[in-house]
């Protein structure tokens, strides 16, 4: 993590309540702080962010295990169109949900949770994941019930994590993978654990390769997870290593290596079964990693694709009903929170910029609902400051239209689209650098 004036350790020493994880997401205040302190902002990237996680891009920040019933949103099964668009046998309509809806708070959480996973169940609910306290890790569990707008408590992890990903699987399980240690000699943790929703509780199972944080993880339409990038050593070398995650075994193996490097990058499932790897930085550059990659999970290799319009990191990528991959804001070379967004075209594989949004975000969501629209909540800002508004990008049009605003500023929070079509919003950092276990719907 940053420590001012110094080398950023991922382990010790720790500021306050700062978690020691993501801390490059909160440049925008050690910058701005810097600026007047006279003390100096290079190397952001040795920290780290929970990754998007195998979702199909939608909630930066978070992991909602692959989002496997996407496809029943944006029409028929999601992987039924061509390479470069999605299947057309649903709707891409309203859907049910509003053009402008309104935020309402539900349920409060049993703690204060940054950072944490959500994972929506087949059952409806929401399995929400560790985090980080403002004093420790978290290796509490508990569930949102959307029937009541209540929180219960869950089984434990058997390790507290923090960035950690979640993905369901497609027996109903949720692989929790990797993470910040801590207290441990390594800059991630190589292990995992399954949550039975028929038992409520957690169990180890194999371990990853190499430790992992700030990496991704990808429900693959074969029902392997492809688990890729992220912190491999003491060092905090960031790695261009990837692996599979096997439910029938239970076991990691290695798979092709990426072209570059990557931490706090993305990973979106493309209609054709593919995945999309953007951005994120890595140990020889700030943030060198502009050139994408696709992994082909019939070769097992990654390939280079586009080169990205703006360098970022610690951003957010949602797939479009179109096929396209729209990814926002985060960090860039030199340039924090950024305001910018771009387009990734799997028919042509290039990046094309698109409408910014009202304002630069970091630590933000960004949740497709079902028109096909996305909704941004939240983030940190540059100057220094927290935001409770919230944005709809329309593909239609390319712009970006502010949409209500939560009830308090939240950053480093979860997002998740329920079944309802309504989305959650759960914890984060809020006013005064509080970490919330509040939580609200937007519908």
């Amino acid at each position: 993590m940053r420590t001012l004036g110094l080398p950023i350790s991922v382990v010790e020493p720790r500021i306050g309540y700062l978690p020691p994880i993501r801390q490059f997401r909160f440049l925008c205040v050690f910058c701005v702080f810097g600026l007047v302190a006279g003390v100096g902002c290079s190397d952001p990237l040795r920290v780290g962010r929970p990754s998007s996680g195998g979702t199909t891009g939608s909630e930066g920040g978070t992991s909602s295990g692959g989002e496997v019933g996407y496809g029943g949103m944006l029409g028929g099964t999601g992987m039924g169109g061509t390479d470069c668009t999605l299947a057309t046998g649903g709707t891409t309509g309203s859907g049910g949900v509003a053009y402008n809806g309104v935020f309402t708070p539900t349920g409060s959480m049993s703690i204060g949770r940054a950072s944490p996973t959500a994972t929506v169940l087949k059952n409806g609910k929401v399995l929400v994941v560790g985090g980080w306290s403002g004093q420790e890790h978290l290796s509490s569990a508990e569930l949102y019930v959307p029937s009541t707008g209540t929180f219960t408590a869950t089984g434990s992890t058997t390790v507290a994590r923090i960035g950690a990903t979640a993905t369901l699987l497609p027996n109903e399980k949720v692989l929790v993978a990797g993470g910040d240690n801590p207290g441990g000699s390594t800059f991630g943790l190589a292990s995992a654990e399954l949550y039975d929703p028929s038992t409520g509780t957690f169990a180890a199972t194999g371990r990853m390769t190499v430790p992992r944080m700030n990496h991704t993880a990808t429900l693959l339409p074969n029902g392997k997870v492809l688990i890729a990038g992220g912190g491999e050593d003491p060092n905090g070398r960031y790695g261009a290593s990837a692996e599979l995650y096997d439910p029938g075994t239970g076991t990691f193996t290695p798979t092709g290596s990426m072209t570059r490097s990557r931490q706090a990058h993305s990973a979106t499932l493309l209609p054709n079964g593919k995945v999309l790897v953007a951005g994120g930085g890595n140990d020889t550059a700030v943030n060198d990693p502009g050139v994408a990659d696709i992994y082909d999970p019939t070769t097992a290799l990654f390939t280079a694709t586009g080169t990205m319009t703006t360098n970022r990191w610690g951003h957010t990528a949602s797939l479009l009903p179109s096929g396209k991959v729209l990814l926002t804001g985060g960090d860039g070379r030199n340039i924090y929170c950024l305001a910018n967004a771009e387009l990734y075209d799997p028919c042509t594989g290039t990046f094309t910029t698109t409408g910014n949004m009202t304002v630069g975000r970091d630590n933000h969501t960004a949740t497709t609902l079902l028109n096909g629209k996305v909704i941004i909540t939240g983030g940190f800002g540059d100057p220094a400051q927290g935001f409770a508004s919230a944005e709809l990008y329309d593909s239609d049009f390319g712009t970006f239209s502010l949409t209500g605003s939560m009830s308090v500023d939240r950053r480093q929070h979860a997002a998740v689209l329920l079944q309802t079509g309504a989305v959650l919003i759960v914890g984060g950092y809020g006013p005064y650098n509080g970490i919330g276990a509040t939580s609200e719907l937007y519908e």
